[in-house]
């Protein structure tokens, strides 16, 4: 993969790689021959169990407040990738990471813009005997069907917030659909790990913690919740794009404000970290 167009990290700005590339909102692709891909990683130990490879797909229909990716938001962004090179590139990996009990983790943007690519890449991951991570906000859960979930072994499932009007703000839309999914899964019995990405003043109150805290409690598919400290790694792009940055004053959570949340998650029943 090193060599490829898309050998990129996270953290590089990417922007009209593929000007030619569909609207985002509209897309639809009934065979997945192709996709747009922001970047990738290797090595990480942070998206899944295990050593992973991390593909970064392009694509959101999520305005997040504090996405520390935007050029992830909009096919054009990414670089338009056969599928048959990417999974010729995840092979070549496919050895090591079994060897080290990893796998591929797909994640975003918004990995479900790109329904029957992602798919096909997970069934090929699992051809190849890895485990499957797909990292979601859950609001495009109900385009996943069951056999889509079949390729999946793990859901890292982004949970942003509980108060339907926070919700709104941090995201710009509605947190039903992600609600509906995460029950779907508990129902499904598909294993989980909950994200709450901390935000000081936006996602910290409480009572909004203490909501999907309740929510997530009874839900025995749940094997942890990661609490992800706000940080401004990504503002730099939004400065790059002329976005307008909301929470350039806002600070990463302090110590105390970790523990205190962690400590909420924890004496609701969850194994949280």
């Amino acid at each position: 993969m090193a060599d490829e167009p898309w050998a990129h990290s996270r953290y590089d700005l990417q922007q009209a790689r593929s000007p030619d590339a569909p609207e985002t909102a509209s897309f639809n692709d009934p065979r997945g021959d192709v996709g747009w891909i922001h970047s990738y990683e290797t090595g990480s130990t942070l998206d899944g169990p295990g050593i992973r490879v991390v593909v970064f797909m392009s694509g959101c229909l999520l305005r997040c407040l504090y996405c520390h990716n935007p050029d992830t938001w909009h096919l054009k962004d990414g670089t338009q990738v056969p599928f048959e090179r990417a999974r010729t590139a995840l092979e070549a990996y496919a050895a090591p990471l079994r060897a080290m009990d990893g796998g591929l983790t797909i994640s975003g943007g918004e990995p479900l813009v790109q329904l029957h690519f992602t798919k096909r890449l997970f069934a090929a991951a699992k051809e190849m005997g890895l485990h499957t991570a797909l990292d979601t906000s859950g609001f495009l859960g109900a385009r996943a069907d069951d056999e889509y979930l079949r390729q999946v072994d793990l859901v890292l499932l982004d949970i942003k917030s509980w108060d339907p009007e926070t919700y709104r703000r941090a995201v710009g839309q509605e947190i039903r659909p992600t609600i509906q999914f995460a029950e779907r899964l508990a129902a499904l019995g598909k294993p989980v790990w909950v994200r709450f990405v901390l935000v000081p003043g936006l996602t910290d109150d409480p009572a909004n913690v203490e909501g999907i805290a309740r929510f997530v409690a009874p839900m025995k598919n749940v094997e942890w919740v990661e609490v992800l400290p706000f940080h401004q790694m990504g503002a730099f792009k939004w400065k790059a794009m002329g976005l307008n940055y909301e929470l350039s004053d806002t600070p990463s959570p302090s110590p105390d404000l970790v523990a205190r949340v962690i400590g909420q998650f924890r004496e609701a029943g969850c194994r949280a970290r």
